[in-house]
């Protein structure tokens, strides 16, 4: 499938994408629905990419392969969920290595539908399947950057990636993409939005060995966070139960905090679901500040989440979009079922966030009233310090949402099993980004707050590489969990 490019992007052509896995062993177990994640492999990608007249360039992704969160079906094991990740890489890496040149955005979308009919005949959700171009997109999108010597805001307000019309995304038809791309304005910084996870102590000033900070009220002592993400675990009385504690906690160590919650598709039904807003509802924490409560994220199955009509629900807040967002046209749909939001997520697709993003300023202009409005959240799969993190970081910016979720800062001890001197190479370029008072570079977040602006430097924000020479082969994923 082709897409109308911009006049201005160049064309580029794949010609090698290696792959490599790193261990990273959680400092703290992340518990999030039904899963509870203790150690996970990272997929490294190092894209060789001909940009033409600007030449040739490496670029580079990062991203965590978390088993159980692509694929929830039971009967397939953690091993198998990360083979179906494995595949999807390497299928992109086939696809992409082949045929003509063409703009960046052209590329992804003259291979999606061939791609995402290739994981559905091998069994893959679309979640698995988008993975594969989701990384390789943000390495090719590093290579021309940095061919090009502009940083990736610059590339998108620029329109050199080439995002036009396109019948994938056939709603946005007319769009004035040039147009629009070019107002984008990015921030130099951004709220962290703390994850807490149903393990996650609620009380005292706990640390690890590290001094790193291990409970609640230590978490916001040490970042001075304003913004939290709650995950919730299907059970409605247990929910909020362990709700009504967190806001307690909350409330006495960040008064004035906004949050959003997490179902992360634990609600299997309607009925638990009206149970959970209705409770809600007539919580006493939350009843004397309604505004607090953000949204709330993907608390249906997927494979539910298009099957009922939510406007009546009752639910207290807007309701997200999240693992239930595996195709271009989910959000749409999702749209006309009474789902409001859409998450922009590294693991999903950067021009799958962008589309949305615009979607919701196309939509925006003709809302009645603020229960019409759309919107985006940027939410975190335990991205990692390094390439991951501050891609993410970077695409939240330029899509101007003003807070993100943060949580593989506090899951995983700074870069973890990185080598000392990628590490170093990391801090020095990114000083802003990382501290190292103490021990190991890690996140530096400074009342509440992510300082990005070493990020806009020529490339997909990122001033240092990994070393590809520690990285084992992406064969070995599976056996990383």
């Amino acid at each position: 499938m082709t897409a109308s490019a911009s006049p201005s992007a160049p064309s580029v052509r794949i010609l090698a994408i290696d792959f490599g896995v790193r261990a990273m062993t959680l400092r703290l177990p992340f518990k999030f629905g039904a899963v509870t994640l203790t150690r996970c492999p990272q997929v490294f990608v190092r894209a060789t990419v001909d940009c033409g007249v600007q030449g040739t360039a490496q670029g580079w992704a990062a991203e965590l392969m978390v088993p159980r969160w692509f694929d929830k079906r039971p009967g397939l094991s953690q091993a198998d969920n990360l083979r179906h990740l494995q595949l999807a890489l390497e299928a992109a890496a086939a696809a992409y290595t082949r045929g003509a040149p063409a703009p960046a955005f052209a590329l992804f979308a003259r291979h999606y539908e061939a791609l995402t009919s290739q994981g559905e005949a091998a069994g893959l959700t679309a979640l698995s399947t988008g993975f594969g171009q989701a990384v390789l997109d943000r390495a090719v999108l590093d290579a021309l950057c940095r061919a090009m010597k502009v940083p990736v805001q610059v590339a998108f307000q620029r329109n050199l990636v080439g995002i036009g019309d396109t019948p994938l995304a056939d709603d946005l038809r007319g769009w004035n993409w040039n147009g629009w791309l070019a107002r984008l304005a990015p921030a130099d910084h951004l709220e962290a939005r703390h994850t807490i996870g149903m393990l996650d102590a609620l009380e005292g000033d706990t640390k690890d060995a590290a001094g790193l900070p291990v409970s609640l009220p230590a978490v916001v002592r040490r970042y001075g966070h304003r913004y939290f993400k709650i995950k919730l675990g299907g059970d409605p009385v247990a929910d909020l139960a362990r709700l009504d504690a967190v806001l307690g906690a909350l409330d006495a160590a960040a008064p004035g905090h906004r949050f959003s919650l997490d179902g992360n598709e634990q609600y299997a039904d309607m009925a638990a679901l009206q149970a959970l807003c209705a409770g809600l509802r007539t919580l006493p924490r939350l009843a004397a500040r309604p505004d607090a409560l953000l949204y709330i994220e993907q608390p249906l199955p997927r494979e539910a989440s298009m099957a009922h009509a939510l406007a009546g629900l009752g639910a207290p807040a807007a309701l997200l979009l999240d693992e239930a967002d595996g195709t271009l046209d989910a959000f749409p749909v999702g749209r006309r079922h009474g789902w409001r939001g859409v998450s922009s997520k590294g693991c999903k697709g950067l021009y799958k966030a962008v589309l949305n993003r615009a979607r919701c300023d196309q939509w925006n202009l003709t809302a009645r009233y603020g229960g019409d409005r759309c919107f985006m959240s940027a939410e975190d799969l335990t991205c990692q310090a390094g390439l991951a993190v501050q891609q993410d970081l970077a695409l939240a910016a330029l899509l101007g949402l003003g807070h993100c979720e943060r949580n593989g800062h506090h899951y995983v001890d700074g870069f973890g099993g990185a080598p000392a001197a990628e590490q170093q190479a990391f801090a020095a370029a990114h000083g802003d980004l990382y501290e190292s008072a103490g021990g190991p570079p890690r996140l530096a977040i400074r009342d509440g707050r992510v300082a990005i602006g070493s990020l806009a430097q020529p490339g997909f924000a990122h001033g240092a590489d990994p070393d590809f020479d520690s990285l084992q082969p992406l064969s070995q994923a599976p056996a990383l969990v």
